[in-house]
């Protein structure tokens, strides 16, 4: 395949970072009880906590986001062609927000592509994105996002909310990423090595569900976000060990070739534990969940984005990502060139 490589990155986090205190005000339950569950320290919200005031949409934010690579990418807009996004919460069903993104950063005639997934969609609009080179384009932008407003009511009574619940208020954030991908080296000049996207859900109960209403049943009472952390806990360690080590030997590197690792970023308390069963190593890792929350599809690209300062010369990184919603393993492997 064409080589692709990561010109640059953008990163896009809505309003002042909300901290466990005012959090925990809000909900009724204490900044302690936060750092028990979660371990964030803080999130960002495109809407106000206490009124639900929507103050921007996912497409505000990914445009941003978008805006902000390109032009640290060196190209221009009339460079690039085309658009992926990754979102699980599009601002509407249609049009769809990829098209509006284009439409806010002045693009025209050109494909642009959504995909419907939770945070490993960002995994897979890179690896369209990497077809789409292949096949002889020479520049485009990824990008990655969601928000939480839809889902996360500030008008509930949290005291009848169950714990399960509950805790979605305080594990996501909004946000979005987005990335430039090059035929040739520019920019930051990082090769994307490899890109693993694989679904492994078959016969398997859901881990996660994100939930929609149409005219029919909007009254209906069942919850619009709802995970299963038991199935989390037990599943997601050693599917990230699968895919670090797919991923190493499809490529012929050894564990001690990486200088970074980028690992799933469900939480603080949850990337923490995932963290103590992979396989030891001197990687320095990049986090991100303890400052923005658990921001879905821009997860992936707000690591991208902290790593790329950090990267010298021949350096070697590998990015790890698990969709609990139906076990979608998914990661990608990066070169400083």
């Amino acid at each position: 395949m064409t080589a692709v490589h990561v010109a640059a990155t953008g990163t896009a986090l809505p309003g002042e970072p909300v901290d466990n205190t005012v959090l925990g005000a809000m909900l009724g339950v204490s900044r302690e009880w936060i750092d028990l569950f979660v371990g964030t320290r803080t999130r960002h919200f495109g809407w106000d906590p206490v009124t639900g005031e929507v103050r921007g949409s996912l497409a505000d934010l990914c445009a941003e986001a978008a805006a902000q690579a390109v032009q640290a990418s060196g190209l221009g807009l009339a460079d690039i062609e085309f658009l992926v996004l990754a979102t699980a919460t599009p601002d509407t069903l249609l049009p769809t927000t990829a098209t509006e993104v284009a439409d806010r950063l002045g693009l025209d005639h050109l494909p642009v592509y959504q995909i419907q997934a939770g945070c490993s969609g960002a995994v897979q609009a890179l690896d369209l994105g990497r077809s789409l080179i292949a096949g002889g384009r020479h520049a485009g932008i990824v990008v990655g996002g969601d928000v939480t407003h839809r889902f996360l009511s500030p008008h509930r009574d949290t005291a009848k909310i169950p714990t399960g619940e509950l805790v979605n208020y305080v594990l996501f954030g909004d946000g979005a990423g987005a990335a430039v991908l090059t035929d040739e080296p520019e920019g930051e000049r990082i090769a994307v090595r490899s890109v693993l996207n694989s679904w492994t859900g078959r016969g398997r109960k859901p881990g996660q569900l994100l939930d929609w209403y149409g005219t029919t049943d909007r009254a209906s009472d069942r919850p619009m976000l709802a995970e299963d952390y038991k199935a989390i806990e037990e599943h997601v360690p050693p599917i990230a060990s699968e895919i670090l080590w797919e991923l190493l030997s499809g490529l012929g590197w050894e564990l001690d070739d990486l200088a970074f690792l980028l690992p799933p970023q469900l939480s603080e308390r949850m990337t923490a534990r995932i963290v103590d069963r992979l396989p030891t190593t001197t990687a320095r890792q990049i986090h991100c969940v303890a400052d923005t929350g658990n921001t879905g599809n821009a997860l992936p690209f707000l690591q991208l984005d902290r790593l790329l300062p950090e990267l010298k010369e021949g350096d070697r990184a590998v990015a790890l990502c698990v969709e609990s919603s139906r076990w979608i393993r998914a990661g990608f492997a990066l070169e400083k060139v």
